[in-house]
């Protein structure tokens, strides 16, 4: 209609023109200027698939020990290789000449060297160790992992040789934790473990202090005040319930700082007594707030502050240092969110990435000693926030009484009215959407269509209630949760009735097939990528060293001894004759967690009646490059995908 009214009005300030005085000429001529800006501003540029999934072309930086030198990945011949800068000279030295694998995490262990793992692609959790000086010379491996998992646990290097790491190469269930000696490669073991530990921790000084016990549903932490004494079993906790440490204390051996919800329904910063599992004084604590990080110097001995999130994460100060930092650095970078993502040992240097849910953000080098602040790259340079989208919280309240919050980001120049709308589920469980630049909602915002993110049932970052009510529920009321979010919209006025899709990724695929056979009326097309499609093969598929949390994994999602009917009836594989709208299905080949022949199997089900259905296998590495091809060629068909259901019909 509206380029009807434009051509009607052009067409009639030309017939008339002929015969109008210079006066009404100018007029008529205003009119039709003003027709044209008005056509240029509701045009939105439609960007090319690949600029919204770039890979990066530096990334993952980290400062030395004595903020000297500066390294990063930098991506070559679809490669990731790894350098070092000094910050004195600006002089760039590329430490490696990776031809076959890639860097899959690398660390410096002291002012001058650095380790790195070697990984190749589909060696999901094996790795090779090397390490080398930050001149690129005596390289040496330190590891090889054919067949076993090795991580490190601390990355300063002791006494000048020794690195704690962890493996299972004792038993691939577990790990335990080794002393391995940089300068020979001979590892000695030094806490094993008795089936049970799921985690270790140590104090600032490098000392082994900590670990986890869990019987599967509950967890026990476990301290020792020196590296020789036994550990002692402090507070045991329910997985329902969070009690996660964030530092021990400078000053008092027997004080640890946590991110608690003990006897609370929101997460809480506390000091505990390791000597008797109490809380000995609570730092920050709000029944609306949960506190989701929190940071610790350990220049200063005391804690900066912590992280809560309501819609976007906001930090509270706990001392008067923190604060004033932390506001010369906003200072320097106004109208965005920062992140310092790496320090060196004396916190005078630091790597600072931004961000806003318009512009994916840069890195920044910081030096607090000068106060000066230098980019050093942007994450997707080819991304103008102008032309990107505002992500907005909003909230509704489910059948059942449950206040449901979420994002919803329209499309530049809309209305916001009666809006094509895909439904974007995030995976699971105890994941959720959060404020920022998200490339996929950006994608979809730009082809026209309102992008509804929903943090259902069971998501975090809501309290322990909240996550409890959604165990079980896949197939359940954690569709209801998606459902009722999308008749608000309808209700609203935002969304078009008729022109609803939905599309996830993992549980979030597995949320968006279930919405086609539980609410069919209400979509007009679903997409899945890398869907779970059988909770029974999803959990046969846990690797060996996730076991000791299988009884949690139960109490979640399902157990199939006990919950047969229950996982049958929520996975879609057995459901295939539910399903009569169009469905798009893409699957990796290589993962280990999803089994291909279910994918295989609902698509030709789907075939047999004559739905149809778009399906493509990816062949996707676990690593940041070489993704891009597969990317777009995903993004391309699932782009015509909703074109063809959702704005043709």
């Amino acid at each position: 209609m509206l380029l009807i009214f434009y051509l009607n009005a052009v067409q009639c300030c030309y017939i008339e023109y002929r015969n109008m005085t210079i006066a009404k000429k100018y007029i008529c001529l205003i009119i039709i200027a003003l027709l044209f800006a008005c056509k240029q501003e509701s045009k939105v540029k439609v960007i090319p698939v690949n600029n919204f999934f770039k890979s990066q072309d530096k990334a993952t930086y980290r400062v030395s020990p004595d903020g000297k030198s500066l390294s990063y990945l930098k991506l070559q011949d679809k490669k990731q290789n790894l350098f070092v800068e000094d910050l004195v000279t600006g002089k760039s030295i590329q430490l490696t000449k990776l031809i076959e694998k890639n860097i899959s995490f690398y660390s410096w262990v002291s002012n001058n060297e650095l380790i790195y793992y070697k990984e190749k692609e589909g060696g999901r959790y094996q790795s090779d160790l090397f390490i080398i000086t930050k001149e690129g010379k005596n390289e040496r491996q330190l590891s090889v992992n054919e067949k076993t998992r090795i991580r490190v646990l601390e990355d300063q290097l002791i006494d000048d040789k020794y690195l704690l790491v962890l493996s299972n190469k004792r038993d691939s269930t577990v790990s335990d934790v080794y002393r391995l000696n940089v300068r020979n490669g001979k590892m000695d073991m030094v806490a094993q473990n008795p089936g049970n530990i799921t985690s270790w921790m140590t104090d600032n000084r490098g000392k082994l202090r900590m670990a986890v016990s869990s019987d599967g549903v509950n967890q026990t932490l476990l301290v020792r005040e020196k590296e020789f004494q036994a550990f002692k079993p402090v507070i045991t906790i329910n997985f329902k319930t969070t009690l996660f440490p964030i530092a021990f204390s400078e000053n008092d051996p027997t004080l640890i700082y946590a991110i608690s919800d003990v006897n609370r329904d929101k997460s809480a910063l506390v000091e505990l007594d390791c000597t008797t599992g109490k809380e000995k004084s609570i730092l920050f604590a709000n029944d609306s707030l949960n506190v989701v990080d929190a940071q610790y110097s350990k220049i200063r001995g005391k804690m900066d502050y912590v992280v809560y999130e309501r819609w976007k994460k906001e930090k509270h100060y706990l001392n008067p240092d923190a604060k004033g930092f932390y506001h010369k650095l906003d200072k320097l970078l106004p109208n965005t969110e920062s992140r310092i993502i790496d320090q060196d040992k004396n916190e005078k240097v630091f790597i600072v990435r931004t961000f806003t849910d318009r512009n994916p953000g840069s890195y920044y080098l910081f030096n607090a000693i000068n106060g000066t602040i230098k980019k050093l790259s942007d994450i997707n340079s080819v991304i103008n926030e102008v032309e990107m989208c505002e992500m907005k919280p909003i909230k509704y309240t489910s059948r059942d009484g449950l206040e449901i919050n979420g994002y919803l980001t329209l499309p530049l120049n809309s209305r916001g009215k009666n809006l094509p709308v895909v439904v974007v589920p995030h995976s699971g469980p105890g994941q959720r959407n959060t404020w920022g630049f998200n490339a996929e909602v950006q994608f979809l915002a730009n082809r026209g269509y309102a992008v509804f993110q929903v943090n259902y049932r069971g998501s975090s970052g809501y309290g322990k209630s909240f996550f409890a009510a959604g165990f079980k529920q896949w197939g359940g009321k954690v569709q209801d949760d998606i459902e009722d979010g999308v008749m608000w919209l309808i209700k609203e006025g935002i969304a078009n009735p008729q022109k609803v899709a939905i599309y996830g990724s993992g549980f979030g695929g597995f949320i968006a097939l279930n919405s086609a056979i539980k609410s069919p009326k209400l979509y007009k097309c679903v997409a899945s990528n890398s869907g779970v499609l059988n909770l029974f093969n999803y959990l046969i598929s846990i690797p060996p060293f996730l076991r000791s949390n299988l009884q949690m994994v139960y109490d979640i999602v399902g157990n199939p001894a006990t919950d047969v009917d229950y996982m049958r009836q929520a996975s879609p594989v057995f459901h295939a004759d539910k399903i009569n709208i169009p469905i798009f299905i893409t699957q990796k080949v290589n993962d280990p967690r999803i089994n291909s022949s279910d994918a295989i199997r609902l698509v030709k089900e789907l075939k047999k009646r004559n739905i149809q259905v778009t399906y493509y296998e990816k062949e996707e590495t676990p690593f940041a490059v070489g993704r891009e091809e597969s990317r777009q060629k995903v993004y391309t068909a699932l782009e015509q995908f909703l074109e063809s259901n959702l704005k043709k019909k």
